[in-house]
């Protein structure tokens, strides 16, 4: 059995986001080059899930996952009730963190798959189509991680 094997394939994208994180600085590249950003993520959070308010994103959700794991601080989960609404969602946060010159280390995922994953670091962005949400139910599967804000 191959890794991945046996899993929808989009549950790859949170297990190979995992992975290559876990093995990276943790920080977000900046254009100057790395910055450890640690004091700053749990506002970089709620900014993201404010721009996510914004652009009408459902159910959104920040969680603090730094006491459970080591590969992330903060878990920004959002829903949106379309494609074109997660996409929206999606290139809001990259493009207004791109302002403060903040990019992310990776992006995986479509809005036709239900599931887009944007890693800077420290936190991890999850923009999840009802049904997608309802299916990973990552909530549930951190449930020992600390629950920052929530807004229904």
């Amino acid at each position: 059995m191959t890794w991945g094997e046996g899993r929808k394939p989009e549950a790859n994208i949170w297990l190979l986001s995992a992975a290559v994180t876990t093995t990276m600085c943790r920080g977000i590249i900046q254009a100057d080059g790395v910055e450890d950003l640690s004091n700053n993520s749990l506002d970089t959070a709620r900014d993201i899930a404010e721009i996510a308010s914004d652009k009408l994103a459902g159910d959104i959700t920040l969680l603090d996952i730094s006491g459970v794991c080591d590969f992330a601080d903060y878990f920004v989960i959002v829903s949106g009730d379309s494609p074109r609404q997660l996409t929206a969602i999606a290139d809001e946060i990259v493009q207004h963190l791109k302002k403060s010159d903040v990019q992310p280390l990776r992006r995986e995922g479509s809005a036709g798959s239900g599931w887009m994953l944007i890693d800077y670091g420290d936190i991890i962005v999850h923009v999840f189509s009802p049904r997608e949400r309802e299916y990973y139910n990552l909530e549930q599967m951190w449930s020992a991680a600390k629950q920052v804000m929530r807004i229904a």
